[in-house]
């Protein structure tokens, strides 16, 4: 600004494409710069953004939709919920850790905009509901596989993960092992062993547990956030027969 509080045309021209001289009178206001916008302090300024500038702020938010991450969870029955939920409480109570929904991971952490994931979940509807059988409690290596439920990775298990997973566009870093964890943490391989052990003292039919799966679930699941406060469902979706 100069002591007339005029802005030069030619910088103006140069950086906004005006074609006129833009003048401001007693101004007390400012004029800033943040991430490419142009900002104003509409009761001191005397003019507008041209056109042509306020469809190129358009367009670029648009091609700037937030992205997250999301994953697609197996649901269990509401009486299996009901019944792991009460265990993963008690192992909680003891060993500490974040609370979650008891669930199946068939696609894990993958980055999308909101309206991607949901497309890629509606095409997973045509899939049938599947029987989930388990094992064992076992115990894994990272803290979102603490101690976990591992199931049989039958043949249709092994299909649902791998159309969920080409309709998602992702790939399976390792080879897929359906599971189902009961507690997340950070523990030594002595704490791990005593929460596998106390998971199957509370629940001694736990390893002949079996379940129909007929609905999946989105869920945004950002793996740096261990407390899971971020972490919330999306939408569910029916599993149905095929006509």
């Amino acid at each position: 600004f100069i002591r007339e509080n005029a802005l030069n045309s030619s910088s103006v021209s140069k950086i906004y494409g005006f074609s006129s001289r833009v003048c401001f009178t007693g101004i007390k206001g400012f004029v800033a710069f943040h991430t490419g916008c142009f900002l104003r302090q509409r009761k001191n300024l005397g003019f507008s953004l041209p056109n042509s500038l306020k469809l190129k702020q358009n367009h670029s938010s648009m091609e700037e939709e937030h992205s997250y991450v999301y994953s697609v969870w197996a649901i269990p029955p509401l009486d299996v919920k009901l019944r792991l939920k009460a265990l993963m409480e008690k192992l909680r109570d003891e060993f500490g850790g974040p609370e979650f929904e008891p669930h199946v991971t068939v696609v894990g952490a993958t980055r999308l905009t909101e309206k991607d994931a949901m497309a890629k979940l509606e095409a997973c509807k045509e899939l049938k509901p599947y029987k989930c059988r388990a094992i064992k409690v076992d115990k894994g290596s990272f803290f979102y596989q603490c101690v976990y439920l591992l199931l049989d990775p039958t043949p249709e298990m092994m299909e649902v993960n791998a159309h969920c997973i080409k309709h998602f566009g992702c790939s399976n870093a390792t080879p897929y092992m359906p599971h189902l964890s009961l507690l997340y943490g950070d523990l030594t391989e002595e704490e791990k062993k005593k929460a596998q052990d106390k998971a199957n003292s509370l629940d001694q039919g736990l390893c002949n547990l079996d379940f129909e799966v007929s609905s999946l679930a989105l869920h945004k699941t950002d793996t740096e956030d261990k407390t899971l406060k971020s972490w919330e469902k999306v939408a569910e979706i029916p599993l149905r027969e095929r006509e």
